[in-house]
């Protein structure tokens, strides 16, 4: 499918508010490819069954490799070395739980961050084993990119994707519409697996622009990576649900700034849990995961994304 294109990128085009493209790339993803589907089912059923543990037990780190592939039009989106090393010690700080601003939590929560044992590092070695900065550069004639998935070909103004077995690949670009990023659930077509952020919502120094400049994108991004789905379950009738036991039910995502407790689908007293990094909140607003989210996680390692480490 051809990449939509246009000759400028307006005001209009910049983010507002949070917004995420992962349903709507792996919706036609399950389209064109039927055994995604059937390969969702499949994950989901195991990690159901590798979930029934005891959440407050600690995990072995699990490191995953990750390559970078900034594709660029322009220099100011050509971000620097030292962005990507800013968003790889976000992913470590927030995977880990020891961001400061989890301090923000409400009490009824406090106690559930804990640490994921899952951290990220660029990769030193590339597909032929030889030394690499983990940080690819690609020039671009494109004005920008979409959910479908372009930016992670060569052929189609992109930059093709590292084994995606072994490698996390992020692609940071500019992307129109005011998306931020989407990211592609396991089990979908190995091509182009990974994760796409906006340049300026990568990092938290640069080009980075708030209220999107704290790294929260990838951090919601690579969540979806690893099996997470939305908080309130992409539905609006409080009958979604994340599969996740410790996260309320809730109607919608929140946006910006909510005020605890925000309170839908009978969710009371305490409301939504709109600082999880899975709802839609501004970057300093969400600061947390769940026990039951670090457990599917885990799992996600443990079966589709087995391959990325070498322990779990």
């Amino acid at each position: 499918m051809e990449n939509i294109t246009v000759n400028d990128f307006s005001e209009a085009d910049r983010p507002f508010y949070r917004t995420c493209g992962t349903m709507a790339s792996n919706t036609l993803l399950m389209e064109r490819y039927p055994q995604f589907r059937a390969n969702l089912g499949e994950i989901e059923r195991l990690s159901r069954a590798l979930t029934q543990t005891d959440r407050t037990q600690s995990f072995p780190t699990a490191t995953l490799q990750v390559v970078v592939h900034i594709v660029y039009e322009t220099e100011e989106q050509n971000i620097s070395d030292l962005q990507v090393l800013s968003q790889i010690e976000v992913l470590n700080r927030d995977f880990s739980s020891t961001n400061p601003d989890k301090s923000a939590i409400p009490a009824v929560w406090g106690d559930l961050p804990m640490d994921s044992g899952i951290r990220f590092s660029l990769a030193s070695r590339d597909p032929e084993d030889k030394p690499t900065s983990g940080i690819i550069r690609t020039k671009t004639a494109m004005r920008g990119f979409d959910h479908l998935d372009s930016v992670k070909f060569s052929a189609r103004g992109g930059s093709d994707a590292w084994p995606t077995d072994r490698y996390l690949n992020i692609w940071v670009c500019n992307l129109h519409g005011g998306l931020l990023g989407y990211a592609q659930f396991p089990g979908g077509p190995r091509e182009t697996d990974g994760v796409v952020i906006l340049y300026k919502a990568f990092g938290t120094q640069g080009t980075a622009e708030p209220p999107f400049d704290l790294g929260r994108t990838c951090t919601h991004e690579v969540g979806h990576y690893l099996n997470l789905r939305h908080i309130w379950g992409d539905t609006e009738h409080c009958f979604g649900s994340d599969s996740i036991e410790d996260t309320p039910t809730q109607q919608l995502p929140n946006y910006n700034k909510p005020l605890f407790p925000h309170i839908s689908c009978n969710n009371g007293p305490h409301g939504d849990m709109f600082m999880n990094y899975m709802d839609y909140v501004d970057d300093d607003t969400m600061v947390m995961f769940t026990p039951g989210q670090v457990a599917r996680m885990r799992a996600s390692l443990m079966g589709p994304r087995a391959g990325l480490i070498n322990q779990v």
